[in-house]
C-alpha cells in the first residue's frame, strides 16, 4: 500500500448530516476541511423522521420536495391512541429516506468548499511528539493520512476514533438502542400525512412512516434492559403482524425495497466526553439522540453547527487547547439540548412502569385536555421539557 499526506484546518470523520453540516460552515468561512466518508451509498438504517427546524439549517432541502407530514398518531401498549394534527398551525414535518438526505447535506459541504473523500475508512489517529495532528484512513488500493489541526469525528456511535480518542469508552449493551426497520412499498391504509408510534410494554416503541404515496419506513426496537431480554427479529416480525397494525396495513405482500438493523445510544449526551486538545465528537458519536423518541438528526445537525463556530474562533486565535474547545460544551444550544436529553432519561422509568401504565394515563389525559395533549406533542415532536405538574397529573390519575 502507498501513503498519501494531505495538510487541512479541519479533518471531519462522518459526512453524515451532522458533519456535512460542520463542514458546510467551515468551508464557506474559508477554512481548508476534508469531509471523510466510508461510503457515501451506505443508508443508515433510521425512521426519516425530522421536524421542519430542518429547513432553518438546509433551506435548499425544500427544492428536493420531501414527503410532507402534518399530524401524528401515538399509541400505548394497550392501544390507548392519541392524534394531533399542526396543519395550519406550524410548517410541515418531513419524512426522507436517509441516503437522500445524507447525500443532499453531503453535497452542500461539497458545494460550499469541502474536500469530499468517498470510500476512506478512518481507523486511527496520526500521533506526532505526543500529540493528535490527523486521521489515518484505508482506502481499497491505499493507506491516507489527513493532517490537521483540529479533528472533528461525526462518524456515528460505533466510531472507532471515538474510542481511540480516550474521550469516552465503548457503548455499553444498557446503553443502547437496538432497532430493525424497512423501506417497503404496497397499497396501505395510510394516512400519507401522517406518522404512527406505538409504544410497546417493553422499552422500546414502533413505527409507521410514509415516504410517498406507496412506500412506508415501518420499523420497532428496544432500549437499555430490553435489549438482553428481547429478541430483536423476534420482536419486529410480531411488531409487523400485530392486528393493530393490520389495520393500517392490509393483508397482502409488500415489497420489501431495503431492511437492516441498527444500535443507537439511548441515554443522550455523554457530557463529559465532547471535547480535548484540538478535537471535538459530534452528532451520534457524542450521543446526540433524544432519549424515549430515539430523534437524532436535529440535535445532530446543531451540534455540527456549534462545533464549527467553535472551530472558527479556535482557529481564528490560533488556540485549539482543551479549555478554549471547551465553548463548545457550554454553548447555550448544546446546554440546553444536554438538559433536555437529561430530563427525557429520568423520564424513561416512569413512563414503562407497569407495561407502560403511564404512557397509556398520558395518552388518555391528551385526549381530554388540549394543553395536556399540546404538552405530550411538544415534547416527543419538539424537546419541549414537561413540567412537574405533567407528572403529577398523571400520577393524580393512577390513584383516582
Amino acid at each position: 500500500m502507498t501513503t498519501n499526506n494531505q495538510k487541512f484546518d479541519v479533518v471531519i470523520s462522518g459526512a453524515g448530516p451532522s458533519g456535512s453540516k460542520c463542514a458546510e460552515i467551515l468551508a464557506k468561512n474559508g477554512f481548508k476541511v476534508a469531509l471523510i466518508e466510508k461510503d457515501s451509498t451506505w443508508r443508515k438504517p433510521c425512521g426519516g423522521g425530522v421536524s421542519s427546524r430542518i429547513f432553518k439549517y438546509f433551506p435548499q432541502l425544500r427544492k428536493l420536495h420531501p414527503h410532507r407530514i402534518k399530524s401524528i398518531g401515538m399509541y400505548s401498549a394497550d392501544y390507548e391512541n392519541l392524534s394531533f394534527s399542526w396543519e395550519s398551525m406550524r410548517d410541515d414535518s418531513i419524512v426522507i429516506d436517509r441516503l437522500e438526505l445524507d447525500d443532499f447535506t453531503r453535497n452542500v459541504a461539497v458545494d460550499a468548499g469541502a474536500e469530499l473523500f468517498d470510500k476512506h475508512v478512518s481507523y486511527d489517529f496520526i500521533i506526532k511528539e505526543g500529540k493528535r495532528v490527523g486521521i489515518k484512513t484505508k482506502t481499497q488500493q491505499k493507506i491516507e493520512e489527513f493532517y490537521g489541526k483540529i479533528l472533528i469525528i461525526a462518524d456515528g456511535m460505533s466510531s472507532k476514533l471515538a474510542a481511540k480518542s480516550g474521550l469516552r469508552k465503548k457503548w455499553e449493551i444498557n446503553e443502547l438502542g437496538l432497532a430493525k426497520c424497512a423501506i417497503m412499498e404496497g397499497e396501505t391504509f395510510l394516512d400519507k400525512k401522517c406518522i404512527h408510534v406505538f409504544f410497546r410494554p417493553y422499552k422500546g416503541y414502533g413505527w409507521i412512516f410514509p415516504l410517498s404515496e406507496k412506500k412506508f419506513n415501518i420499523g420497532c426496537g428496544t432500549f437499555e434492559e430490553a435489549n438482553r431480554k428481547y429478541n430483536l427479529n423476534t420482536i419486529y416480525e410480531e411488531f409487523i403482524r400485530d392486528p393493530h397494525i393490520k389495520h393500517l396495513l392490509p393483508e397482502k405482500p409488500y415489497k420489501e425495497l431495503w431492511s437492516a438493523s441498527f444500535p443507537l445510544p439511548a441515554r443522550g449526551v455523554k457530557k463529559n466526553s465532547l471535547f480535548g486538545e484540538n478535537i471535538m465528537l459530534i452528532g451520534d458519536t457524542a450521543g446526540f439522540v433524544s432519549p424515549i423518541s430515539g430523534e437524532g438528526i436535529h440535535p445532530s445537525i446543531v451540534s455540527g453547527k456549534v462545533a464549527a463556530e467553535t472551530a472558527i474562533a479556535a482557529l481564528e486565535e490560533e488556540n485549539i487547547s482543551k479549555k478554549q474547545l471547551k465553548k463548545y460544551k457550554t454553548n447555550s444550544n448544546i446546554s440546553k439540548i444536554i438538559r433536555n436529553f437529561q430530563l427525557k432519561r429520568s423520564m424513561v422509568e416512569f413512563f414503562y412502569e407497569n407495561d407502560g401504565e403511564n404512557l397509556s394515563i398520558m395518552l388518555k389525559l391528551a385526549k381530554q385536555n388540549e394543553n395536556f395533549r399540546d404538552i405530550v406533542v411538544n415534547m416527543f415532536l419538539f424537546n419541549a421539557a414537561p413540567s412537574k405538574e405533567f407528572f403529577s397529573k398523571i400520577k393524580d390519575f393512577k390513584h383516582k
